[in-house]
């Protein structure tokens, strides 16, 4: 077993930028504007699975949702603990803030990957969006063991 409790998340991590993120988000926030239309479209009064499936499919858009605002709070709750910055102090929490929501965004930015990941085949998917794949297979990390 790794000591390092990062080193299995590190792996196959991609490092998005702000502003591709933000690109993602709206294109994923689009995809399941799309699925919940779908959804609502569909007539299930007579067919139970599809009623099933109408009720998972919207649970599951809703979800999605709800992993989108906690993967956007943490930019809010250290925006609004930010101080103004005008002593040595305040700059010195500025940049810890900074540091730490860096690190936290980028762990919580990995889950808008695995959700945008679902929707490779739509004609807007942008091939850079594909997720890294782990360093090593399976068998392999064995191996070095």
């Amino acid at each position: 077993m790794d000591d390092d409790p990062f080193s299995a998340v590190d792996r196959g991590v991609t490092v998005i930028k702000p502003d591709e993120l933000a690109v993602m988000m709206e294109f994923l926030k689009a995809r399941l504007r799309e699925d919940e239309t779908a959804a609502d479209a569909v007539n299930a009064s007579k067919n139970q699975d599809l009623a099933r499936l109408k009720v998972r499919v919207l649970a599951d858009v809703a979800a999605k949702r709800r992993l989108m605002c906690w993967v956007e709070k943490p930019r809010d709750k250290t925006a609004e603990l930010t101080t103004d910055g005008t002593t040595w102090k305040d700059r010195a929490v500025n940049g810890a803030l900074d540091m730490f929501t860096d690190l936290w965004v980028s762990r919580r930015d990995q889950v808008i990957c695995e959700l945008v990941a679902a929707y490779e085949g739509h004609p807007d998917f942008r091939s850079e969006w594909k997720p890294t794949e782990d360093e090593y297979e399976p068998a392999d990390v064995e191996k070095r063991r």
